[in-house]
């Protein structure tokens, strides 16, 4: 698996997947549960892989040169 997040673009997932899971304790009861879904770009952040940008070939990471 090869990382197509790069530094920018995963600072910016986890500090959405951080304000989206934080939601969590300010809705009302039946709607908290959708800032469940923040622990998606918090993953996709931590790892650095997004299987969404796959299908389109778009990565955000410098290439590396060997």
């Amino acid at each position: 698996m090869k990382h197509n997040v790069g530094g920018i673009d995963r600072s910016i997932r986890i500090i959405a997947g951080l304000v989206i899971l934080s939601l969590f304790f300010v809705l009302g009861e039946n709607t908290r549960w959708w800032a469940l879904i923040g622990f998606v770009p918090l993953l996709t952040g931590f790892i650095g892989w997004c299987p969404a940008y796959l299908p389109f070939g778009i990565r955000t990471c410098k290439m590396r040169r060997d």
